[in-house]
């Protein structure tokens, strides 16, 4: 069979050429970009509230804590969240090396959280307590772990989402952490 002669008329390409042009716009946009970066709205700015309440027998979180001239690095966990036992570790040594870290523990029941901490170690130096997630909107934590890098006088520097740990964690947060060490 042949198609000698026969003309097609030009709006007959059209549907495929356009829908080639959007499926290309689709695989270009998996590609284009970090999309493990998170973008948060609250870099650069003051750090939100904190939970009123802390653990039961923990120093609560306040925010002078923030603000007392020294870089703070805040983590939202939960007893849980199997990511959040997976950075513990790394939190220890953060805290090990004189860095201080805070606790908020979110979504949580005081005597889980408690009965972990009691478990594996507590490496925060001072806790907040949000049952309900309250606090966790505010700083728009999605899920948990979520740390934030937090200068001297209480500005946000930096958001990591996920747990501290692997290669993202030592390509991404450490240089994060080493810069805001230099500055502050």
């Amino acid at each position: 069979m042949k198609l000698v002669g026969v003309k097609l008329p030009v709006l007959a390409l059209l549907p495929p050429v356009v829908f080639a042009a959007v499926g290309g716009l689709f695989v270009a946009g998996m590609f284009w970009g970090d999309g493990d970066d998170l973008p948060s709205m609250l870099v650069g700015k003051t750090a939100p509230a904190l939970p009123a309440d802390g653990l039961i027998g923990k120093p609560i979180l306040e925010r002078s804590d923030l603000a007392s001239g020294e870089l703070t690095i805040v983590n939202f966990w939960a007893s849980w969240c199997p990511p959040c036992r997976a950075e513990h570790p790394t939190l220890t040594e953060l805290s090990d090396q004189g860095l201080r870290v805070a606790g908020v523990n979110f979504r949580d029941q005081q005597d889980d959280a408690l009965e972990y901490l009691n478990a594996e170690g507590d490496p925060f130096f001072a806790h907040g307590f949000d049952p309900r997630g309250r606090t966790s909107i505010d700083w728009g934590v999605t899920a948990p772990p979520e740390t934030f890098i937090v200068d001297g006088e209480g500005t946000v520097l930096f958001r990591f989402a996920g747990p501290l740990i692997g290669s993202d964690y030592e390509q991404r947060f450490l240089p994060a952490l080493n810069e805001a060490i230099s500055i502050n």
